[in-house]
């Protein structure tokens, strides 16, 4: 057995200013296409930085090569939810599901109130089904058409989408981060959600005035006739109407009955290939190749949306690069990235060097205000370092859950602060999981949208206010051994 020694400071940062530099570099040199590859060859450098600290410290390669094998395995059901749901994305778009979405978001939307119903009512579906992914995936794709079709910003759009999704899954019981804080931090579910409304009810209220604020000035951007131009088109293309809208009310349907998310996606976007065969053959007639006959032209056009996506050729760009994505091929840089960014925060688990930066960060801190920003700050540095939201969670929550305890604060506390500041920060970060999800999704770039994600802006800002001037700070009696 090899002898391995505890990392320095410095050994623990070194790695991490690495990554800064690079990532920071990659943006610099390659602007939006940074997530392409740039950003992954950053994270497999930072990794090599770190796993050669790991071996100076008496860490075999051996036992580094599986921690990094954990770290992905990991990732393996985000990975399979991300195929099914680009798979989802290709058969609504070929069954009109999507498409129907657009039209009647452009016939019931106002433009001076866009951006604040479309964090409504993201919001809203979150909650009822406690998923952000599945919301930004099915809606969330048909505002960014409505979007496009009344000539408002996507970034902006994209922003109203993501704060609405992570506000509906943060207070949702059904969400898994919502049941995993509570978990960790060791306190009751509904007493963790009704909690977190002291901070998250104002904060989603001041990101809808916002919203509402930006609409109204943007409102003169949109076109009545480019709005009848674009339904015309979709009307001429596809066949519409409510019956389109079924395989959304099935999936949500699965989602509030707890569905696992990766077998209710799945058959969402098989019944958007069925309903694909049933309402629009004319467009399978047009996708399919030329001299394909009887059953072999649907089969072969749906098991292609399945895998690569519809590519719509109509003569009309905005209409072809509106309406033309989705299918598993999509998907496969996000998992790229995702892969390279677990592989990192891995070796960085594995080695101790996590552990001991986040030790760092908690020294000093003794006060609520103090602790709470220090979680926060901790949550959101696991997800940049990391990548992923659930160890944003899962680490700070067992690292600080005696201190909080030590300083006479209820978990309650903790179970708040892991929320603000790692569940909402996740879509904010291009190379985390969940922003590499919305980038795919939504097709803008997190760094685009990341300014104008109001709530998951202010959330943690003003959930460390409150900590600081002592509102709705639960208190416990300090243990006898830490008077002493």
């Amino acid at each position: 057995m090899s002898q391995t020694r505890e990392p320095s400071l410095l050994d623990a940062f070194i790695p991490i200013a690495v990554l800064v530099v690079l990532l920071s570099s990659s943006v610099i040199l390659f602007s939006d296409n940074s997530s392409y590859g740039p950003n992954q060859i950053a994270l497999l450098l930072s990794m090599g930085i770190a796993a050669i600290i790991g071996l100076k410290n008496g860490f075999r390669w051996k036992d580094i090569e599986e921690g990094i094998v954990h770290g992905i395995s990991l990732s393996l059901g985000a990975i399979m939810i991300l195929l099914a749901v680009g798979a989802l994305i290709g058969t609504w778009l070929l069954s009109g599901t999507v498409p129907s979405l657009i039209y009647y978001g452009l016939e019931l939307l106002n433009p001076s109130v866009f951006y604040a119903a479309s964090c409504l009512i993201c919001a809203i579906v979150a909650m009822s089904i406690g998923s952000s992914w599945t919301t930004a995936a099915t809606v969330g794709v048909a505002l960014i058409g409505v979007a496009n079709g009344m000539g408002m910003s996507e970034a902006v759009t994209a922003g109203a989408i993501v704060s609405g999704a992570y506000f509906g899954d943060k207070i949702s019981p059904l969400s898994e981060t919502t049941n995993l804080a509570p978990a960790v931090a060791g306190t009751e579910l509904f007493e963790h959600i009704r909690y977190m409304l002291w901070t998250t009810i104002p904060s989603f209220l001041i990101a809808l005035v916002l919203f509402l604020i930006i609409g109204f000035n943007a409102s003169g951007e949109a076109s009545l006739d480019k709005i009848k131009a674009m339904q015309a088109q979709l009307e001429l293309q596809f066949n519409l109407g409510l019956m389109m809208l079924v395989p959304l009310v099935v999936l949500l349907t699965m989602a509030i009955r707890k569905v696992p998310a990766f077998p209710a996606v799945s058959i969402g976007a098989l019944l958007g290939g069925i309903w694909a065969v049933i309402f629009q053959p004319d467009l399978i007639g047009q996708l399919a190749a030329e001299g394909m006959q009887g059953w072999l032209k649907p089969v072969t056009v749906v098991w292609t949306a399945l895998f690569d996506g519809v590519k719509l050729n109509t003569g009309n760009p905005d209409l072809d690069d509106l309406l033309s994505g989705g299918g598993m091929s999509s998907m496969l840089n996000t998992i790229w990235l995702i892969m390279c960014a677990l592989s990192f925060g891995a070796v960085l688990e594995k080695t101790g060097l996590l552990k001991r930066a986040v030790a760092f960060v908690l020294k000093g801190a003794k006060s609520a205000g103090g602790m709470a920003t220090r979680t926060i700050l901790t949550a959101f540095g696991t997800n940049l370092i990391t990548a992923d939201q659930y160890m944003s969670i899962v680490m700070p929550g067992r690292m600080y859950k005696e201190e909080f305890a030590k300083r006479g604060l209820h978990q309650l506390n903790l179970s708040r602060s892991l929320e603000d500041g790692g569940t909402i920060t996740s879509p904010l970060i291009p190379w985390n999981t969940c922003g590499a999800y919305m980038h795919s999704v939504l097709l803008v770039n997190p760094l685009d949208y990341a300014m104008f994600a109001f709530f998951n802006l202010i959330n943690p800002v003003l959930a460390i206010i409150y900590a600081y001037a002592g509102i709705k700070i639960l208190r416990i009696p300090v243990p006898e051994q830490t008077k002493a």
